[in-house]
């Protein structure tokens, strides 16, 4: 084990591994600003420009990326009140305040500190649970590892925001959209519907792209939010740096938390940040917890030691099991399933060099990401300061060419488009979408370790083995607690509607945590119902709002259209997709059918518990709020768009359709100059036309420039 460590820590001798993972980290800061994009976005733009890197160069710039988004989005948190993601809005009062008060360097550099920290003792907790479930992980057999991803599923559904029936619901559609192409155990290709591109199954890079990175694009095109206020940064940088250093013991209880957070799957940053804030807040004399909220340090070391271990803590069960926990691990095990490299008994065997370049780069890039945060915090403030319609075309060029060359077709573009409008729809419907990513990676593991055991044992003696046993239980409890602890939460609302108010400015630690998730939502793993953990009351979530101002406004709106038809709407069509799909497989052969089947007869009854509880709450007038306002005109509009280049691309090619678009879009949505339109322009076809000619990546095309005479590809 300590020759695979150093063989590992020697790989990072090589300059090229130590660019890749400089990339990575600069990759990984940049999306950490952008709201709405972070750690999913970052590795799914990587990936396919990656996977024709050595394994360990590959891992280094994805693992960069990953490590450093909670470093990076805590920026405009701070300086701008505009978190860059929905673990960085708990953090949000305090440093705010702080920087309102000319101290924005001190809140900052206690922020990176606590990161970096935070993350190389994530790494260091991942060392040390290898040696710990290495006898775990080689007693798994193939009815383990069945039971094991029907329990990741499952608990990433359950646990995940919203309400347990949206997550299974959205678990059960990542499962039959993971079952589209060639049938693991026929020779059969499922749901292709006659379409080429769909043979080998819908891409992993434009499904994560559109679910999280297009749907939130099309948000903030549509929002055309602007700064209200900028925050100098100011001094007071060492100050910071010693604050954090001072509250050792805080750090590692946030750590403690996030490593925790990390393992289950379905918590998430989100979670993590807020119950180790909410902790903090708990071990407060009552005096200080009134400071929380008006720049308290004490609770930004917590938080933030707890965003980035949390990623570490996430990659142990996707490593060792093969079970992701989040949406960012989600991806990282895709690429390993790329390179051949199947998690669990065969990573400790054959691959465990794999496993320390994964925490030797986490390490690494959490201190590299630090010192870089140090350095580039104004440059990377003023990021955010850019009206984000100046950016959408950038971004969206990067995205569709990653699509384009996942597969090489023009069908993982449409696919992008088509799964960019239904990840907008599950986030106005308040459905969580991490749970169908989830389930979506999972589902050939699934398969195939479910016939692998059908055909060694019987029924009986696979259910009966001790582990398996184990897992049935495991899954049973949050379908038992969460019930009851909802029922405790109703109760405690009904009994704080007849109590005192809470004393001014005064915060409870343990509804604090969840009621901040709640405002800022997530679009990740992580939850915004955090009652069934710590049975937070509407009260609480109202007090939180006097500290937090717009943090609902800042963190996007998940589920805004939650009280509308909305989340019938979408239900109704989910399972009319359900119906359709079990009607079509049963042309399948008996092997190619079975799985299928089950998951869309599954599919069908959540879904229509779903339906009947909507539809109940829309008879009884509890969906008042209009389903088509502005917000969803202005993102319809931004779709329009995105459509018009998918268009333009298909008939002109990338290259021409981007020298289209890319002006029109300018000009007429984020109304910019002439001359800048110009110059943005060419500066982005030439980087497209260097990446064709230097890079890893093709570019459509485009159906009608082949036809010219003398047109060469």
């Amino acid at each position: 084990m300590f020759d695979a460590a150093m063989s590992a820590l020697a790989g990072f001798a090589n300059p090229g591994t130590l660019l890749m993972l400089a990339i990575g980290v600069l990759a990984g800061l940049a999306m950490g600003v952008l709201p709405g994009l972070g750690g999913t976005a970052a590795v799914g733009i990587l990936l396919p420009f990656v996977i024709t890197l050595p394994p360990q160069q590959s891992l280094a710039i994805l693992i960069g990326a990953v490590a450093v988004v909670h470093h990076s989005d805590v920026i405009t948190a701070i300086l701008l009140r505009v978190p860059g993601s929905a673990s960085a809005a708990v953090i949000m009062p305090d440093g705010h305040a702080l920087a309102r008060q000319g101290q924005a360097a001190r809140a900052l550099s206690l922020c990176f500190v606590s990161s970096m920290i935070g993350g190389v003792l994530g790494a260091v907790g991942l060392t040390f649970s290898i040696p710990i479930a290495e006898p775990l992980v080689l007693a798994f057999g193939s009815p383990e590892l069945f039971m094991l991803t029907v329990l990741g599923i499952s608990l990433a559904a359950l646990l995940s925001q919203g309400n347990m029936l949206k997550g299974l619901v959205g678990a059960a559609l990542g499962l039959l959209i993971g079952m589209i192409g060639a049938a693991p155990a026929a020779a059969t290709y499922r749901f292709s519907f006659g379409a080429d591109s769909l043979l080998d199954g819908v891409g992993l890079v434009p499904l994560a792209l559109g679910l999280f990175g297009l749907a939130e694009i099309a948000h903030m095109v549509a929002r055309k939010s602007a700064v209200a206020e900028k925050l100098e940064v100011g001094d007071g940088w060492l100050q910071g740096a010693r604050e954090a250093l001072r509250e050792w013991k805080m750090m590692l209880r946030g750590v403690f938390v996030g490593m925790w957070a990390g393992v289950l799957p379905g918590l998430g940053a989100t979670a993590g940040t807020y119950i180790a804030y909410g902790q903090a807040a708990a071990t407060a004399s009552r005096e200080e917890r009134k400071s929380y909220g008006h720049g308290n340090t004490r609770g930004l070391v917590a938080a933030e030691s707890a965003a980035n271990s949390v990623e570490a803590g996430d990659l142990i069960p996707t490593l060792l099991f093969g079970i992701p926990g989040g949406a960012p691990a989600a991806l990282l095990l895709g690429a390993l399933l790329a390179y051949g490299i199947q998690p669990g008994p065969q990573m400790i065997t054959d691959h465990l060099d794999v496993m320390y370049t994964v925490v030797w780069s986490f390490a690494i890039a959490s201190v590299v990401g630090s010192v870089v945060c140090f350095f580039l915090a104004k440059p990377l403030a003023r990021l955010s300061y850019v009206p984000f319609q100046y950016l959408a075309p950038g971004l969206l060029l990067i995205m569709f060419a990653a699509a384009y060359s996942d597969s090489t077709q023009f069908g993982g573009i449409v696919a992008m488009l088509v799964l960019g409008a239904i990840g907008f729809a599950m986030r106005a419907a308040d459905f969580p979408r991490a749970p169908l990513l989830i389930g979506f990676i999972l589902s050939v593991p699934l398969e195939r370790y479910y016939f692998l055991t059908s055909n060694l044992y019987t029924t009986g003696e696979w259910m009966s083995r001790p582990l398996v046993i184990a897992m049935m239980v495991i899954l049973a409890i949050p379908l038992v607690l969460v019930p009851v602890r909802r029922m405790r939460a109703r109760s405690s609302e009904r009994q704080g509607a007849t109590s005192g108010p809470l004393e001014a400015g005064e915060l409870v630690p343990a509804e604090l945590a969840v009621a901040g998730a709640r405002i800022s939502g997530e679009s990740g793993a992580g939850g915004s119902d955090r009652t069934a953990f710590l049975s937070a009351t509407d009260r609480t979530a109202a007090v939180l709002d006097e500290h937090d101002g717009p943090a609902g406004e800042a963190a996007s709106g998940e589920g805004a259209l939650a009280k509308s038809i909305w989340p019938l709407l979408f239900g109704l069509a989910t399972l009319a997709a359900f119906v359709t799909a079990f009607v079509v497989a049963q042309d399948y052969p008996s092997r190619a059918r079975l799985a299928p089947a089950l998951v869309t007869l599954l599919g069908m009854v959540l879904t229509a518990v779903l339906v009947v509880r909507e539809g109940v709450a829309v008879w009884r007038g509890r969906r008042r709020e209009r389903a088509w306002n502005r917000e969803v005109s202005q993102t319809a509009v931004a779709f329009g768009w995105l459509v018009l280049f998918v268009v333009l691309v298909n008939f002109l090619g990338f290259v021409v359709g981007t020298l289209v678009f890319v002006p029109l879009f300018l000009l007429a949505v984020a109304r910019l100059g002439a001359v800048k339109t110009g110059v943005y322009t060419v500066g982005a076809v030439a980087l497209l036309v260097i990446g064709y000619l230097y890079g890893n990546f093709d570019l459509p095309a485009g159906t009608l420039l082949p036809l010219l005479p003398g047109f060469q590809v």
